[in-house]
């Protein structure tokens, strides 16, 4: 039977090239000691669900899917996990914790991979070639091939307004994901553009790429018949790769080593890359640990970095750098670890056995004991529970 010849441009590269860059990022946070940050592996798999996303469209687009016909629409219920999985990774970014409520973010996606198995890859070869030539080049109908029907194609009427549906998704993901950066620049007392906390920054980056990716599909739909525009989205998604490379490769330890330059007397010094000097740097860390010491102020629930940064008569942008660059976290992590230690310690003090896990929670800090649970397990690899039960065993045994 003849084949459609293929379609190779300067999109269809340009797409490939970002979808191999892709395939690339993902196997980086999905493997080796990125993977053991849950934050790190949901951003592999988000990675991934665009690019198997972009891998369809470039089927598409160059034609190669008619020779393929059994993986069309293969990624389509993936349209429904690109919002959750960003929305989640945020969540694990702001938060570095998985809670259980995430699930229920992927109940849809779950929902239409099995309705899609079920009634759409059951059906024959011929059916799925014409459900390309349809969503590729509607404009020939004489490519049509004859087809049998099987189970009802799309018995809910779920695929016909499968556009529609993924729009409405993306707009509920974006509002979300702008939401929760929201509340999390209002806790740390930051404005919502500040840029002195740099998983904040970060955070709302993503969060408006994925924005202008909606705003991207709307367009495309508006403008377009079927799926005849959907190599401009994935051709926009792949520069969003190409920038998240960038961003990763900019911030490598690689490229922080303190390089060295000769001095005037022949010696080296330690190259400076911001305004902070080494000795600012180092009286400001001290400074923060006996803080930390003796005020204990991460014992506060409203402690915010900016709070933190006036007790230390520091810019909140210098204290952030002097906690990632010296400590190796932000500011959430160095504050739980911090609790989670004082939350250790009374869990140790049999004259505090009494206390409910509730309220060691809120004496520590934190509002809730949910909250408190899954930092407490993230750093100690227990429980609060579970803590307190081996501690008072060690101790009767």
């Amino acid at each position: 039977m003849k084949q459609l010849p293929l379609h190779i441009d300067l999109f269809a590269i340009f797409i490939f090239l970002g979808t191999m860059q892709g395939y690339f990022l993902s196997f980086f946070f999905l493997s080796g000691k990125q993977r053991k940050t849950p934050s790190n592996r949901i951003l592999g798999l988000t990675i991934l669900a665009f690019v198997l996303s972009l891998t369809e469209v470039l089927m598409g687009y160059t034609n190669y899917m008619g020779r393929i016909p059994w993986i069309v629409d293969f990624a389509e219920p993936l349209n429904f996990a690109l919002g959750p999985l960003l929305f989640v990774y945020l969540y694990t970014q702001i938060y570095p914790r998985f809670d259980k409520h995430l699930w229920w973010h992927f109940v849809f996606f779950g929902f239409y991979t099995v309705y899609i198995v079920i009634f759409w890859h059951s059906q024959s070869l011929d059916l799925k070639y014409n459900g390309f030539i349809t969503a590729f080049h509607p404009d020939h109908p004489e490519l049509y091939r004859q087809a049998t029907l099987g189970l009802p194609e799309d018995p809910l009427n779920i695929r016909r307004y499968i556009n529609h549906l993924t729009l409405v998704h993306f707009l509920l993901y974006t509002f979300f994901s702008f939401l929760l950066i929201k509340k999390a620049f209002a806790k740390a007392q930051l404005s919502f553009w500040s840029k002195a906390d740099p998983t904040l920054n970060w955070a709302r980056k993503l969060a408006i790429q994925f924005g202008l990716i909606t705003l991207v599909f709307i367009a495309v739909k508006v403008s377009f018949k079927n799926d005849l525009g959907d190599h401009i989205i994935a051709a926009h998604v792949a520069f969003l790769i190409y920038g998240i490379s960038f961003y990763i490769i900019r911030q490598s330890m690689f490229f922080q080593e303190k390089q060295l330059t000769p001095a005037v007397n022949g010696s080296v010094e330690k190259y400076q890359k911001s305004s902070l000097s080494e000795e600012k740097e180092q009286q400001t860390l001290d400074k923060l640990k006996q803080l930390m010491k003796t005020e204990k102020p991460f014992l506060e629930n409203t402690l915010s970095l900016p709070i933190l940064a006036k007790k230390l008569a520091v810019s909140t942008h210098h204290l952030s750098q002097i906690i990632n660059d010296n400590l190796k976290q932000n500011f959430f992590e160095m504050l739980a670890s911090y609790r989670i230690q004082e939350a250790q310690q009374i869990l140790n003090d049999p004259a505090q056995h009494h206390l409910k896990i509730e309220e060691i929670a809120e004496q520590v800090g934190y509002n809730s004991k949910s909250a408190f649970n899954a930092a407490f397990k993230k750093i100690t690899g227990q429980t609060p529970s579970q803590y307190r039960k081996q501690t008072f065993t060690s101790r009767t045994s």
